[in-house]
């Protein structure tokens, strides 16, 4: 079976991480998103992919290529206006032909066992499936209602008072019959062709057969969901490590606690304590004296120095903490370089959730620690504090002793 992954969009609301780099190849958990998800497709037995992209889509192509290094074979298409994912699924009606394929949505946390259930399901019905998620706040999604036989009876897109607390999760098995539904869609009320009204003409015709997803799924809608996916990630694939991976230097007097991946040119210097699970990538230095806490991954050529620490977070390519910083639930993006003494507050005082603005609008964000959204090539100067879900935007400058909230513009200086 050939699988369809869209992933054209524009991930405007993650800026300012996908200011340079687009959705699918943001590290998260030892390689790009896409990547595990390509990786689980694989090991499920679907090796003819097809990746729909838009947005910085050359970057995508270069680093996947034709799928060999993953064992897979990999074509893409281009989507050239982002007109909603309906009019995304049939830019590839041509080939698909009158097969049936799995189509996933480039933004969901897909696992083996999401895709196994699937599968499964499919083979029971032989016809249309969709996977659908049990969330405590369903207003933001596409809901599902379903019969006593786990057939869909209803789809309704982002509904004021949702019926069902079951959601469409972004996951399908389509039959070629989605091309003419998707035919038949007009442009919704968000200037888009979606998916939702597709199924619904599909509905008319035929059944559409639900697939519960029990286990783990998460939408990488925004960007601190990273921090979630890059947990869940890590968890898993700790569990299934015998034993640390260590190919980097390790000298006398570091304490590891727990598994660990230290990876080819990597030096942990004398003094440091690291408490898996944690990934550090190639050529990263670390210490003396710095304390690496769980979940955290530090993709390439990373400095963490003396008496800092990093706690949960994702620092990507050449940034550096090498000076008595604190970073805690952020993402870091690459070639960034905190001052000494820079700290990045994760805990409001209330322990109250974390609000952030994204496009002009707030969101709880659901968690309770989170630190700093950091775009690329941002300096900090020493005594720098960025307090609790800061987002700031690439190039810009933050002062020495400066105090940094809410929302930092690309390009900014504060003093």
């Amino acid at each position: 079976m050939k699988a369809l992954i869209l992933a054209a969009g524009l991930g405007t609301r993650m800026r300012p991480l996908t200011s340079s780099i687009p959705k699918p190849l943001i590290p998260v958990a030892g390689k790009p998103f896409l990547e595990h998800t390509i990786t689980n497709l694989k090991e499920m037995g679907v090796r003819d992919i097809y990746i729909l992209l838009g947005w910085l889509q050359e970057k995508v192509r270069s680093y996947f290529g034709k799928g060999e290094k993953l064992g897979v074979k990999i074509s893409y298409l281009r989507q050239e206006k982002q007109l909603g994912t309906a009019h995304a699924v049939s830019m590839a009606e041509k080939e698909m032909g009158n097969e049936d394929f799995l189509c996933i949505n480039g933004d969901v946390l897909v696992t083996k066992e999401i895709i196994e259930t699937l599968l499964k399901r499919y083979k029971e019905t032989g016809g249309t499936v969709m996977s659908v998620y049990q969330v405590s706040d369903p207003s933001n999604f596409g809901i599902v209602a379903l019969d006593k036989e786990g057939k869909v009876k209803d789809i309704i897109e982002k509904p004021k008072h949702p019926v069902s607390s079951l959601i469409n999760a972004g996951v399908y098995i389509f039959t070629s019959t989605i091309f003419e539904a998707i035919k038949k869609t007009k442009i919704s009320p968000r200037g888009e062709y979606e998916i939702t009204e597709s199924l619904r003409h599909l509905m008319e015709k035929e059944n559409i057969y639900a697939s519960n997803i029990w286990g783990d799924w998460l939408e990488l809608g925004h960007s601190w969901d990273l921090l979630n996916v890059n947990e869940i990630l890590m968890k898993k694939q700790f569990e299934e490590m015998k034993e640390s991976r260590i190919l980097g230097t390790v000298e006398p007097n570091v304490a590891i606690k727990g598994k660990v991946i230290i990876e080819e040119g990597s030096e942990i210097k004398s003094g440091s304590y690291i408490e898996g699970p944690v990934i550090i990538g190639k050529n990263c230095v670390i210490g003396p004296n710095a304390y690496l806490r769980a979940y955290s991954y530090l993709v390439e050529k990373c400095k963490v120095g003396a008496a800092s620490e990093i706690k949960n977070t994702i620092m990507m390519n050449g940034s550096k903490a090498p000076h008595h910083n604190y970073v805690g639930d952020s993402i870091i993006g690459m070639n960034c370089n905190l001052g000494s003494g820079t700290k990045v507050a994760n805990l409001r005082l209330d322990e109250k959730n974390i609000k952030m603005v994204s496009k002009g609008k707030t969101y709880d964000t659901g968690r309770k620690k989170l630190g700093v959204i950091m775009g690329d090539n941002v300096k900090t100067g020493i005594n720098a504090v960025i307090n609790v879900g800061t987002i700031i935007g690439e190039n810009s400058c933050i002062g020495p002793g400066a105090k940094v909230s809410g929302n930092i513009a690309p390009n900014s200086f504060i003093s």
